[in-house]
Order: structure tokens, then sequence, then C-alpha cells
């Protein structure tokens, strides 16, 4: 199985690979520059190096790259939308430069769009930063939402209905990337036997669960259907351990790649929500 977790880049893309294998992880997420600024750079050479190294060492794979919170591939503004554009273009040509297997970003919000309007805003968006670009070897993932205002992707409908838009206009791959606190804030049950069992069902029909190789896995501190974007450690949250021992040990979704995107509280956080993810796969039975 594939487990890994969200790791920073701060002290360079080598050192997330080594502390990746030192937690105990076979695949992680990086932010390939900071989340938070507009202006980034490309990264060195020398560390794109050491990281393909150091990843067909250990075995690490996949690569998954989350996009920068900035970008609004909705956005109604249009200064915003420019500098999204421009932003989510850089954010390929880094994943491509740094050989990473998947991009996931976030839909965007639609606020002053009709969803129509903000659905066709996104694909246009996307369209416009992959114009000349292309890769049989990044995939670019939808990741669903949380649904709070106007954001786009907390329906399954809407992520499906998105790529319909997207797939004729770009030269990428394009899938889903499905967070499990997401879901549980958006009013999908994944926390009860039944619950999980609709919810593959109906992802199942809407998007193809051979369309969604990542899973981002954190527990809930927000309750369901209560459209916001909160995690938690894992089983300390409102998803809980029998949910989480259900979802990776299902049989549908043990292929997928687990990325945890747990908080980070005390130093040991990352190493320990991990160990628990893991454990709870070698103690089920089901």
């Amino acid at each position: 199985m594939r487990i890994g977790i969200h790791l920073s880049i701060a002290r360079g893309l080598d050192q997330a690979a080594h502390r990746a294998v030192a937690i105990g992880a076979n695949a992680f997420q990086i932010f390939s520059a900071s989340p938070r600024m507009w202006r980034q750079t490309m990264p060195d050479a020398d560390s794109i190096r050491r990281l393909a190294k150091l990843r067909a060492e250990f075995d690490l794979h996949p690569l998954v790259i989350h996009d920068n919170y900035l970008i609004n591939l909705a956005a109604h503004n249009p200064s915003v939308r420019a500098q999204s554009i421009a932003a989510f273009r850089a954010e390929i040509e880094r994943a491509l430069a740094i050989g990473a297997e998947y991009l996931v970003l976030h839909p965007g919000s639609y606020r002053g769009y009709t969803l129509p309007e903000g659905l066709e805003a996104v694909a246009d968006g996307l369209s416009q930063a992959a114009a000349g670009l292309h890769s049989d070897k990044l995939t670019l993932l939808l990741e669903n939402t949380a649904g709070a205002g106007c954001t786009l992707g907390s329906k399954f409908e809407e992520l499906a209905a998105l790529r319909r838009l997207v797939v004729r206009r770009l030269k990428f791959a394009v899938g889903f990337c499905i967070d499990t606190q997401h879901c549980h804030a958006a009013g999908y049950d994944i926390t009860s036997v039944q619950g999980l069992r609709n919810t593959l069902k109906q992802l199942e029909a809407t998007l193809g669960l051979e369309q969604v190789p990542v899973l981002h896995v954190n527990d809930s501190k927000a309750p369901f259907g209560s459209h916001l974007d909160r995690h938690q450690h894992i089983g300390e949250g409102y998803i809980g351990k029998e949910a989480f021992a259900r979802i990776v040990n299902h049989r549908k979704l043990r292929s997928k790649t687990f990325i945890l995107e747990t908080p980070v509280d005390h130093p040991d956080d990352d190493e320990r929500n991990l160990r628990v993810l893991k454990s709870l796969v070698r103690l089920s039975r089901r």
C-alpha cells in the first residue's frame, strides 16, 4: 500500500524525501513553493536531481504536489483571475520539472458567477494555464471541497461536470483527489458501514473510482454537514478510527495512495498520525 503525508520543503526538496523515509512513508505530498505567495521561483536543478535519486533509492512513489492556496481559477475579479492563471501555469511547470506524478488543485470560489459560469471559468482558466504544455506522466487532480460559501467541488456532480469541460482542452490526464474531511463536512457519510457503502456507490457512479488515484486522509474537527474545512488528527475527530479502518482496508480503495494532511501541533505529529493510520491497516480484519 502507498501511505504518505504532506511534508515541508523549507529545507529543500531532498530533505522532504529524507523526512518521508525517516517517518515511514512510501509516498508524500508537498507544495512546490510557498503556498501563500504569488511570486515563486523554480527549485534549483541540483535539488531536483537529489530528489529524483532519493525517490528511486527508497521507492517514494507517487509524489503529489498541492497547488498554491491563493489560486482561484473561478475568480470573478479580473486581477485575481489573471494572477491565478499565471500561478497555476507555474505550478504545472514546477511539477513537470520536479517529476511529480500528480498535481492537486481546488476548483475555487465562483462568487459573482452562477454555478455553470463558475465551472466554465475554471475550465477556461485551466486551458489558458496549460496552453502549450503537455505530459503523459503528470495527472491533474480536481479535489473535492467542504463546500463553504460559493466554493466549487463539494458535490461529486460538480467535479464530474468540471472534468467533462476540461478533458478535451488539456494535454494532461485529469482525475480526482477525494478528501475524507471534506466529504464528511460536505454531507457525505463515511463514518458508518452503510454510509461508506452509499458514498462509494455515489462516487463510483459520478466520478468513477478508476479516476481517483489519491485520497487525502484527514479526521475532522467539524461536525457532519458543517461545510467547514477543519482537519484533525486521525482518530481524534468526528470521523474516528473505526471509519478509517474501513476506508484504508476497503477492497476498492486499497490500491489508492493515501496522503495525510493532518495538523502539526507537536514535532512528532506527522510520525504519530502516520503510525496510527498504518496500524489500522495491520489490525483490521476486513
